[in-house]
Formats: structure tokens, C-alpha cells, sequence
């Protein structure tokens, strides 16, 4: 999937892979999710680096066990400079957490009340730098957002399907890009004001 958004022009995608409730499924079970991930960064690492893929991390991953953080460091050092798309997992994730996060760390700059703004807040989340997601797929039939992204997802459009993610190909990626091209994105304007001007005829 990260290929073929790469091959589509797509510059950022965010995969939703660890959230902090997580820690409660089965011991077991969470073990055996970390070992997957280490192997599988491990293994997609060649096609990081031929699609020009770059890294970067959302959430807590420190806190993940050695073996999982010890992949994810050589991972990030290897594609740090790579300049295409933007391949964010969300790791240890939380979005309340975040939010809450970029509050603490505005206190302690000691940031004044009046010069507090959207852009200055977003400047403390994870996602510094990079745009709000234009898009979110919810995969699994699953209908809510799951502390997903709380702060950047105020104007993305959805795309729901009952697909299971391993199932997620890439005939549902260009359905979900069509559905999302066919949308008129107002961001609290009018459909006249977002609409396109009329081509002027010549005579």
C-alpha cells in the first residue's frame, strides 16, 4: 500500500499501527504484534528506499519494547533524507494524549494567551510541519474515530468500507481517491463560493 499510494502521487500517509489502549489486548497478542512490526520494517526497507520513502513516527514509541525500537531507529536514520512521500505510523498513539502533550509543552515555553493560535498549537503536535490528512479510510466496517488524529481531522473527508486493512488493495485505494475527487470541499463556505469560476468564451 505504501508502493502504490507512492506511485500515485500521494505525499503523506498515516497508518493508524499501535494505539495506547492497545497495551490492554492479551499479552500475548501484543508481543507478537511488535515482533511482526520489527520483521516487517525490516523486510519493507529495500522498498522505502526505492520509492524514496521517508519515515517519521507519531506517539510515544520510546516507550515500545527494545527489539521493535532498535528497528524503528535504523529505519528512521536510513530514510531521514529521503524526500517522497511521508509514511507516518502511529505507534503508542493517542490523540487526547497528543493534544494534551502539545498543552504541557506550550506551558512550559510559557507561550501568552493572545499569541496562542491554531498554527502555533500545531506547531506541538506530532505532526509538525506536515498538512491536515485530506483524506481518512476506515477499514472493518468500524464507524468512529478511534482517538485517531483528534486536532488534524477537523475538515478530512471519510471513506468508510466494510474491507478488513490486510484485504485493503489497491482497486479500494483508487475507490477511495475517486469517491474523494468527486467532493466538494467548502471548509464552511458556500458551494458558490467554492465552486470554480465559468469558463469565459471568445467570440
Amino acid at each position: 500500500m505504501v508502493a502504490a499510494c507512492a506511485r500515485r502521487g500521494v505525499r503523506h500517509l498515516t497508518l493508524y499501527t499501535f494505539s495506547t489502549e492497545n497495551w490492554s489486548r492479551p499479552k500475548e497478542e501484543v508481543g507478537h504484534l511488535f515482533d511482526l512490526l520489527a520483521r516487517l520494517l525490516s523486510r519493507e526497507l529495500p522498498t522505502f528506499l526505492t520509492h524514496n520513502v521517508r519515515l517519521q513516527i507519531l506517539g510515544e514509541w520510546q516507550e515500545l519494547p527494545f527489539a521493535s525500537r532498535q528497528v524503528l531507529k535504523v529505519v528512521l536514520a536510513k530514510t531521514a533524507h529521503n524526500t517522497g512521500l511521508t509514511l507516518n505510523l502511529a505507534l503508542n498513539y493517542s490523540g487526547r494524549a497528543e493534544i494534551l502533550r502539545a498543552c504541557r509543552r506550550l506551558m512550559e515555553a510559557g507561550v501568552p494567551p493572545a499569541e496562542l493560535t491554531e498554527e502555533r498549537f500545531a506547531q506541538e503536535l506530532y505532526t509538525a510541519g506536515q498538512p491536515d490528512p485530506d483524506l481518512v479510510i476506515r477499514t472493518s466496517g468500524e464507524l468512529r474515530l478511534s482517538n485517531y488524529l483528534l486536532f488534524q481531522v477537523a475538515y478530512s473527508e471519510f471513506y468508510f468500507t466494510d474491507k478488513h486493512w490486510p484485504d485493503f488493495d489497491e482497486a479500494e485505494l483508487d475507490a477511495a481517491i475517486a469517491s474523494f475527487a468527486a467532493r466538494q470541499r467548502r471548509f464552511g463556505r458556500t458551494g458558490e463560493q467554492t465552486a470554480p469560476p465559468a469558463a469565459v468564451q471568445g467570440g
